[in-house]
């Protein structure tokens, strides 16, 4: 199995570190043709916009292609906001690969940061969450399990084979949401006969 890191901008080290301590082949991925051969995708937090720019659409458009052919992608923090299907006060969204609406920074601004115990749904009931100028999910769509919540509001959630959060579990050394997405990427595999 291989999983890719977006390493356009962001916490691209820390997701490929716990790849790593899972026995998962952890891989850079800058360019549309770095995508051949994955099983999986993590874009990780960072700058959304600045994400965007630096892969010059391209690249996001092509991971669209394959999400919407069941390809697993995992998205924290700013990968939510690329993923989302809403973002409010934007006009346009970019992958638009999971039913929701997000809004930027609604925890804070930097300063504002913070640590808390989350209660993941078939994850842990007690996962520790980083938060940094957080989005959160500000609607739910169809077809999404929201998996997390932070005082009333949603901030883990997953579509079939598109999994978001808006805090960053790759700054923490638990690896209980890494192995989640994970048994998703082989749960794929298997169905498309792949394992």
């Amino acid at each position: 199995m291989r999983v890719g890191v977006l390493a356009v901008q962001g916490a691209v080290r820390e997701h490929l570190s716990i790849l790593s301590q899972l026995g998962i082949d952890g891989r850079r991925v800058k360019k549309v043709g770095e995508l051949s051969g994955l099983s999986g995708l993590i874009l990780p937090g960072g700058e959304s916009t600045t994400i965007s720019l630096l892969s010059r659409g391209h690249l996001l458009t092509k991971v669209g292609e394959l999400v919407s052919k069941g390809f697993p992608v995992f998205g924290t923090c700013a990968g939510m906001i690329l993923l989302a299907g809403e973002i409010e006060g934007q006009e346009d969204a970019y992958v638009q690969a999971i039913d929701i609406t997000v809004a930027r920074n609604a925890s804070g601004r930097q300063v504002d940061s913070f640590e808390t115990m989350l209660c993941v749904k078939g994850v842990a009931d007690d996962f520790p969450a980083v938060f940094i100028r957080a989005p959160y999910i500000t609607r739910i769509g169809n077809g999404v399990t929201v998996l997390a919540k932070h005082e009333r509001a949603a901030v883990m959630a997953r579509q079939g084979n598109v999994l978001v959060a808006s805090f960053h579990p790759e700054l923490t050394s638990d690896m209980r949401i890494h192995r989640y997405f994970v048994e998703m990427v082989k749960e794929h595999e298997e169905k498309e006969g792949i394992l």
